[in-house]
């Protein structure tokens, strides 16, 4: 054991002091963040305001068409090709033209552009249209609009958990959904990754005949063994400091945003205050929805996520990516041991690889029933378990069904372990032959 020791200090240190390392360590957090909350922020950017053509030969729609921050409706008037002209000349962004029927309300209108306009400018004169339409024909049939705004009604359906103990707590679907997702999602990108480091490493090894010194010295299996762990150490140390540094981060944001919790906290203080002073019957705050559902759903999101096991999903995080990482890890170390190069690594990839995919493909679906029968078998099953039981965790799983998925990935570690050796003590001084899956089977078959 004090050889593989040794072999796991040697890949531990080695990879830790790299300035690659240190710098992933740091920019990790921001990275992840960045992966989120980038997109959103693109996509709210629309650039400089679109100027559209409005051509209304129909005169239904002449006061409809409100500007907002970054649209802008200009009226035309004449025929369409000295609109479309105009366009031209004017560079406008679109033209929209109504055109007249005597049947009907029109429902059906054009857009002309130069380039394919997107589907915010598109959604937003559509809703326009819609909104003016639905006016006009409860108009013709008699019915007040105002009435049939009150009439809509927004339900919120609150979800609440009890526990074994008959102890009630809310939780949130969507969120216990985002929380597996991203938990099964980081598990899949870091068993790819680590796994590689593994497989290139052992090919580096083998290409610079390092590996045959080193195998003078300890025994193939220690050496294999050593490289999986040392680099699980390596991982599982990144994974700590993102954690403290995600808290740092967090805790950073929150104290930034303090001051503004704080003074909303106090308007809406205020203002209840405004209306008690008032006078006003406490029925009349039923008639200000959107400060209700503010304030319901800020109180519903806080007590949702203090309903999330955190410590637990953390606890199950780390014991699945190791697990995970050790099966696969063995697996990627025989790849690595059986070929020359990485570009032969393809055809061992693909079988490999298959099992990782498909539960990051149907984790989507075991969200939407995370206590079927095909949850629970692919959250057992020691190739898959590692994703799909990440992301059945936040939705409650039975503590039976727990312990056997952590038992057989623990016995699916060892049999890869042990099939995976078999493979790394051949192939690993194995020089200039074209390996086949027929080979690799001669190879397991070998005696000691």
């Amino acid at each position: 054991m004090g050889k593989v020791f040794l072999i796991i200090k040697r890949e531990y240190l080695t990879r830790v002091k790299k300035r690659s390392f240190i710098i992933m360590t740091i920019v990790g957090p921001l990275l992840m963040a960045a992966l989120f909350v980038v997109p959103v922020y693109i996509g709210q950017i629309e650039g400089e305001t679109k100027v559209i053509g409005v051509l209304d030969e129909s005169g239904l729609f002449t006061n409809t068409f409100k500007d907002s921050d970054k649209i802008h409706f200009m009226g035309l008037s004449g025929d369409l090709d000295s609109a479309k002209m105009l366009m031209t000349a004017k560079n406008l962004y679109a033209l929209l033209h109504i055109p007249e029927t005597s049947l009907s309300v029109p429902e059906t209108a054009r857009l002309y552009s130069s380039r394919q306009p997107n589907l915010t400018v598109k959604g937003y004169i559509k809703e326009q249209m819609r909104k003016e339409i639905e006016g006009l024909k409860l108009e013709a049939s008699g019915i007040d609009p105002d009435v049939l705004k009150s009439i809509k009604t927004s339900v919120n359906l609150l979800t609440i958990k009890i526990n074994d103990g008959g102890e009630e707590e809310t939780s949130s679907t969507e969120l216990a959904m985002a929380v597996g997702f991203i938990a099964g999602l980081l598990i899949y990108i870091f068993i790819f990754m680590y796994g590689a480091l593994v497989m290139r490493g052992v090919i580096e090894e083998k290409t610079n005949r390092i590996v045959e010194v080193i195998i003078s010295s300890v025994k193939p299996f220690q050496l294999m063994m050593g490289k999986i762990v040392g680099v699980a150490m390596v991982g599982m140390t990144q994974f700590f400091l993102w954690i403290v540094l995600s808290l740092v981060f967090i805790s950073a944001i929150s104290s930034f945003y303090a001051a503004d919790i704080s003074d909303y906290q106090q308007s809406q203080l205020n203002i209840q205050e405004q209306i008690q002073s008032s006078g006003m019957a406490p029925e009349s705050t039923a008639n200000s929805p959107e400060l209700n559902e503010v304030n319901e759903s800020i109180g519903m999101l806080f007590e949702s996520i203090q309903s999330i096991p955190f410590g637990t999903i953390i606890f199950l995080f780390l014991f699945y990516f190791a697990g995970g990482y050790l099966l696969y890890g063995a697996l990627f170390a025989a790849i690595g041991s059986a070929v020359d190069s990485e570009t032969d690594t393809q055809q061992f990839m693909l079988p490999l690889t298959v099992p990782l995919i498909i539960s990051i493909v149907i984790s989507q679906f075991i969200m939407l029933n995370p206590d079927g029968p095909a949850a629970f078998w692919l959250s057992i099953f020691p190739l898959t378990s590692p994703i799909i039981m990440m992301v059945r965790i936040p939705f409650g799983v039975p503590v039976v069904d727990v312990a056997l998925s952590m038992i057989l990935l623990i016995l699916g570690f060892l049999g890869t372990t042990w099939l995976s050796s078999r493979i790394y003590r051949t192939g690993i001084l194995m020089y200039g032959k074209k390996i086949n899956y027929k080979e690799l089977w001669k190879w397991i078959r070998y005696k000691s």
